[in-house]
């Protein structure tokens, strides 16, 4: 986490993305959504396809954020944009309950 972190803090979007990911899941750091989300926005705003979707998810299940289903909706689009499959997917099947 120490050489991902730090990379990241340089702007190396794969390492913002990894960083937000190890995060979200509580690899190697305790769990904690809201840093996820602040690492996968970094990346996000790069372009980042990949962060574009978990920020998608993290809005559409409310982890980190509040839950915002038309918010999740634009960053799926984002991904979408790009050719990322599972946000094409999440698009095609957006049935938000």
């Amino acid at each position: 986490m120490e050489w991902y972190r730090k990379a990241a803090e340089q702007g190396y979007v794969g390492a913002q993305f990894i960083v937000g990911s190890m995060y979200e899941h509580g690899k190697g750091v305790d769990q904690n959504y809201l840093k996820a989300v602040e690492w996968y926005r970094k990346a996000a705003e790069q372009g980042h396809a990949c962060s574009q979707h978990h920020i998608g998810v993290m809005y559409h299940c409310g982890y980190g954020v509040d839950e915002n289903h038309s918010t999740a909706l634009e960053w799926y689009r984002k991904a979408a944009e790009q050719g990322h499959t599972e946000a094409k997917e999440r698009l095609d099947f957006a049935v938000f309950v």
